[in-house]
């Protein structure tokens, strides 16, 4: 095999054809983001009108939730369809999605990042539970976004009397991938990435499907890597492109601790946590921790649980993980989510779902945007906004227990916190408990019947599933039961007993 070439961006995009399918790696916040790529490739529709339509396929977010990532490719023409694991890192591609001028499908992160090895393999497709009940499954939505979307990705399949999804193989004409060096055998070294993610298996993938795969790297190093600091071969590299102004994520050139360049024990000083709602639920959602638990830390306020069991000096007594392969450590919050500090090991993501679908986590702490009566959990679709579950579907149906963490209500909720005691300074426009939920993304009578333990931690209250739905077992001193919950729930709640919730 020929050693790949080097190209500019423009150049090295100009194979792309009209009606290709194109799979994007990285991550939201620049994580492992091949942006020169995927600006190239938008210029150069811009300027020629080709290619057109394309398949889009990635597992996790891309972009800064503005105009950063997929938003100069959310364009008429440009996209026929998308493939996605989660949609709101891209606000440009929701607004295509939502005005239904594209086919869409949100499946599972892990699903997809899964399917890259069954298509590597050669293998017809990935059988598994996950997303079983849930919108994924095709009794319900099949996984599609937009009346426009009819093709079934998504196939019930029974195998010794119990359920599967089966999800079917197809080809990758091109892939996007991005790493820190390229030697002149197109050998790609990934060290000063915060994470792998699935770039081998998208790349094998592509191979297999005998299409392309453009990596886009910070340098070109004249010497060959050494053989273990390759973590993608150049036999299965097509084109390297060059960048120097390469940044690690949007956010840092080079973060050390992200890379994993140095070890931190994770003790050192750390400021106090600001009293208010997201450190309440978080300090609230860290007692559920027991010595010894392995964990994944979910976007949004469940990010913060790391730094309340800091507080608590519980953080070397659990292990924290997070989907992108990250094993230990605590995670960055907000937009750079997943790149980690103080983190133990850095594996695969298709090994990190492995692991999750095979029952490693004693607790997962995840958001919700809606939740029923039920139980039922949205995290990716509501009328305003496509979002994606992202992980969401991997981590709660896998989880022995699950604690979701979020505000009662949203919408320019503001809250007071003082002498133990919680004050509703201004209640949230959005009612997010609901009589019911837009997108099952979390099936609740599936989880009771799988023995899974749920609970659900607010600023206000906490709630647990039982078999006659969500039962209110406690509340914070200074809210009162039937303005603060009962009038701002659209969901029937059991409100019968309950203790003093604190978040000391």
């Amino acid at each position: 095999m020929s050693l790949p070439k080097v190209f500019d961006a423009d150049a090295a995009v100009a194979v792309i054809p009209d009606g290709a399918t194109v799979a994007i790696h990285g991550a939201g916040g620049g994580i492992c983001e091949p942006d020169q790529l995927v600006s190239a490739l938008g210029r150069r529709f811009e300027q020629t009108g080709h290619p057109r339509d394309l398949t889009l396929v990635y597992s996790l977010g891309l972009g800064d939730r503005t105009d950063r990532g997929l938003h100069v490719l959310a364009r008429t023409g440009l996209i026929r369809r998308v493939i996605a694991g989660h949609l709101g890192m891209s606000p440009a591609i929701g607004k295509l999605i939502q005005a239904n001028e594209i086919e869409a499908y949100n499946l599972p992160m892990g699903v997809i990042s899964l399917l890259y090895r069954e298509i590597a393999a050669g293998r017809p497709g990935l059988i598994t539970s996950i997303g079983t009940g849930t919108f994924v499954d095709p009794r319900l939505e099949g996984g599609r976004l937009t009346e426009r979307t009819t093709r079934d990705l998504v196939r019930l399949i029974t195998i010794d009397e119990r359920e599967y999804l089966f999800y079917p193989s197809f080809p990758i004409d091109v892939a996007l991938v991005r790493a820190s060096t390229a030697d002149r055998h197109g050998n790609l070294s990934l060290a000063d990435e915060t994470s792998y993610l699935d770039v081998l298996e998208l790349a094998a993938a592509v191979r297999t499907s005998r299409g392309v795969t453009i990596a886009q790297v910070r340098q070109l190093t004249p010497e060959r890597r050494p053989p273990k600091a390759v973590h993608v071969p150049g036999i299965l590299i097509d084109r390297v492109v060059e960048n120097p102004g390469q940044w690690q994520t949007y956010h840092d050139r080079l973060n050390a601790h992200f890379a994993g360049h140095t070890v931190s024990s994770g003790d050192g000083e750390a400021a106090p946590l600001p009293l208010n709602a997201r450190t309440v639920i978080a300090r609230r959602a860290s007692r559920e921790v027991s010595p010894g638990d392995v964990c994944n830390v979910g976007l949004g306020i469940p990010d913060a649980v790391p730094m309340a069991l800091r507080e608590r000096g519980l953080h070397q007594q659990v292990t924290t993980t997070v989907e992108h392969g990250i094993v230990g450590g605590i995670v960055a919050p907000g937009h750079v989510f997943g790149a980690t500090v103080g983190h133990h090991a850095v594996i695969s993501m298709p090994s990190m779902v492995d692991l999750y679908h095979g029952g490693l986590l004693d607790l997962a702490f995840l958001g919700f945007g809606q939740v029923d009566g039920a139980g039922n959990v949205n995290v990716g679709r509501f009328a305003e906004s496509t979002v994606g579950v992202g992980g969401f579907v991997d981590i709660s149906q896998c989880a022995a227990r699950v604690v979701f963490c979020g505000t009662f209500t949203a919408g320019g909720l503001t809250m007071e916190y003082s002498d133990g005691r919680a004050d509703i300074v201004r209640e949230g426009r959005v009612k997010k408990f609901v009589a019911q939920v837009e997108q099952v993304a979390f099936n609740g009578r599936r989880a009771l019947a799988d023995g899974q333990q749920v609970l659900l931690v607010t600023e206000r209250a906490v709630l647990r599933l039982e078999q006659d739905g969500l039962r209110v077992v406690e509340v914070a001193p200074g809210i009162d039961v039937r303005r603060d919950i009962v009038q701002q729930s659209g969901a029937d709640l059991i409100i019968e007993r309950f203790e003093k919730m604190t978040w000391a």
